[in-house]
């Protein structure tokens, strides 16, 4: 079978192919993969891909087709990822046919993709990749009317892209719940890549420093927040856990004003991503607070290290936390709840230790790369094959 992928991510691929999804999935599946990325010149990706990876990238039966977008700003950008898509997209149409079209998002990108099912007559498979009914209304205390706005396109985006496809790919079972019309739609339930087997697990059971993990960005929208008032109720009784914090916060005076000046909670900058795994792998407990998320691929990682989890009941990351197996899910926005569940964690290593053991079997059994891959190969054969 032959697809065409269309990115909705700027974060180029991993250099190494046995971490590449791409090259992974080439054991049934082979095409093309639409990659706008972070880049400004052919030079930055040959000198990451080596020569000749420009403008074409190979990794297993796929094939990258790049986009530098780092050339536009704002508006501009998005409006030449755009072009970049038809124009490219429907060039490789022209050359040889897709059995399936594959989109990551439902937003302008599959409707994009929607365009070139009907003029490739190919099948589509539209990726859910966030909690649509939530999303640009959590994305600030107060939404303004451009985020309504986006919202509502967002919907719109919703019931045109699934009305064109033949199929999507959710993270949860629940992930199209809010929307009545669209619950029947035919559907493939599953997680996202994460390489787990990249993931090491840390020997020492009693490391010198432990602290309390999240991972993520914007800082509103992950809930930092609330981790951060949850802590604070706690911090004098564990005066040697420390709260760190990672990820790209602009306002990052706002994000420090929110911590008191507390000398138990860290601000850390981003970091490449085998750092970001040794800092998840070394944690005490991860926790994911969001008021949006689709699942949370940090929470993968965590298990995939041993580490207990907590996170809210949003989107997909009650389909990653089993509650009370491998970690703690909270409602929404309940700050007295989250500091309940941070301190029953503190407090008892041999709970630590259970749901860390019980996460790690399931993110290395249930959550691996080669089920991600048998899953995905699958839902592209229930696709081409019109199965329900």
């Amino acid at each position: 079978m032959r697809i065409l992928y269309i990115q909705a991510n700027v974060t180029p691929p991993p250099v190494d192919p046995q971490v590449d999804r791409f090259y992974l999935l080439s054991k049934g599946i082979e095409g093309d993969v639409l990659q706008p990325a972070w880049y400004s010149t052919p030079e930055q990706i040959e000198s990451a891909y080596g020569p000749g990876s420009f403008p074409v990238y190979t990794a297993g039966r796929f094939r990258y087709h790049w986009f530098l977008c780092a050339r536009y700003r704002g508006i501009r950008r998005r409006l030449a990822i755009f072009r970049f898509y038809i124009t490219k997209g429907w060039e490789l149409c022209r050359r040889q046919h897709f059995d399936c079209i594959v989109a990551y998002s439902h937003m302008t990108t599959g409707l994009l993709a929607g365009m070139l099912k009907i003029l490739n007559r190919s099948k589509l498979v539209i990726e859910i990749a966030t909690t649509p009914h939530l999303i640009y209304l959590t994305d600030r205390p107060r939404p303004t009317w451009k985020d309504r706005l986006m919202h509502l396109y967002s919907d719109l985006c919703l019931y045109l892209a699934i009305g064109l496809a033949d199929r999507v790919h959710l993270l949860s079972p629940d992930q199209l719940s809010a929307y009545p019309l669209l619950r029947r739609v035919r559907n493939s339930v599953f997680h996202e890549f994460t390489p787990v087997s990249i993931v090491d697990r840390p020997r020492d059971n009693n490391p010198a420093e432990q602290y309390v993990l999240l991972v993520g960005a914007p800082w509103y929208l992950k809930g930092v927040d609330l981790l951060i008032s949850a802590f604070l109720r706690l911090a004098a009784d564990y005066p040697h856990v420390k709260l760190k914090i990672m990820g790209h916060f602009p306002d990052r005076d706002g994000l420090m004003a929110l911590t008191g000046g507390s000398p138990q909670i860290e601000i850390l900058k981003p970091c490449f991503h085998n750092e970001a795994l040794a800092i998840i792998s070394r944690a005490t407990v991860v926790v994911l607070p969001s008021r949006c998320e689709g699942m949370g691929r940090v929470l993968i990682e965590g298990m995939a290290a041993g580490v207990p989890l907590i996170g809210s009941d949003v989107g997909g990351i009650p389909f990653v936390i089993q509650n009370g197996e491998n970690g703690f899910v909270f409602p929404n926005g309940n700050v007295t709840v989250l500091a309940a569940r941070l301190n029953e964690l503190l407090a008892d290593p041999e709970l630590r230790r259970r749901m860390g053991e019980n996460g790690y079997r399931r993110a290395h059994t249930e959550l691996n790369e080669e089920v991600y891959v048998e899953k995905f190969t699958k839902m592209v054969e229930a696709t081409v094959q019109n199965e329900i």
